[in-house]
């Protein structure tokens, strides 16, 4: 059967539509609050994330005002498509719109497009608090899978207990990094983000139901950084959830 979606999305950021131009349309800007690396050229937006590597044509370029990108449809009619658009509102207020749009085939759209929607809500709140607090900084994006997990709810309790979650708080003690105290930007029954001072925090339940890691760090990441936090992850949650 299949089904047809579009998801907006809005917030107005204290940032020049130029400085969302940069995070939205540039790969330095996207690798800062997106998902694995990305790169823009030769009109194409390219992104890895883990074995994923995705494709997409650019379809608008209006800077500072509009920036889209879509993929070319699969056989059986699957496509996703991003339209920012982007409002200047003075005194250095930007109104963000980002709008996905796609088909998702199959009898089992529902649940595909739930945990869709709710990474979206995760990669858009993540763009919002790097345009409030870390503008202009370019992240290292790191990626890292977990074990697979059986039981979710005791998988975000284990990380909730050993983040120190306390309402809105957290302390992460990354691999390689001194601990930092942290302010969670977004939870749900899929994703996690915490904000430090330095650094985006963020963990997801992955489609091949694995949990995993997609951080942003602003400041230069330790080497093995990737492995280290598969191994926490490991030894955190497997067997445990």
């Amino acid at each position: 059967m299949g089904h047809s979606f579009e998801l907006p999305q809005e917030a107005e950021v204290g940032a020049t539509p130029e400085e969302v131009w940069e995070a939205i349309a540039t790969g330095p800007g996207i690798d800062s609050w997106f998902m694995g690396r990305t790169e823009v050229a030769g009109g194409v937006v390219r992104t890895a994330f883990g074995g994923y590597a995705p494709e997409t044509a650019v379809t608008a370029s209006e800077p500072p005002h509009r920036f889209a990108h879509a993929a070319e449809p699969a056989p059986d009619g699957r496509f996703v498509a991003y339209e920012f658009l982007v409002e200047g509102r003075g005194r250095d207020s930007t109104v963000l719109r980002m709008v996905t749009s796609g088909f998702l085939p199959g009898d089992d759209w529902e649940d595909e497009f739930e945990a869709m929607g709710l990474g979206l809500g995760l990669f858009f709140a993540t763009l919002v608090q790097y345009l409030t607090h870390f503008r202009g900084r370019a992240a290292t994006p790191v990626t890292a899978f977990g074990p697979q997990v059986r039981d979710w709810p005791r998988a975000w309790e284990i990380l909730r207990a050993e983040l120190g979650l306390n309402g809105d708080t957290a302390r992460v003690e990354p691999p390689g990094l001194p601990p930092a105290e942290g302010v969670v930007y977004r939870h749900d029954s899929q994703t996690l983000g915490v904000r430090t001072g330095d650094a985006i925090y963020r963990f997801m339940r992955g489609f091949d139901g694995r949990v995993v890691a997609a951080h942003h760090l602003f400041t230069a990441p330790p080497s093995g950084v990737e492995a280290e936090w598969a191994a926490w992850l490991e030894k955190l949650l497997a067997g445990r959830a």
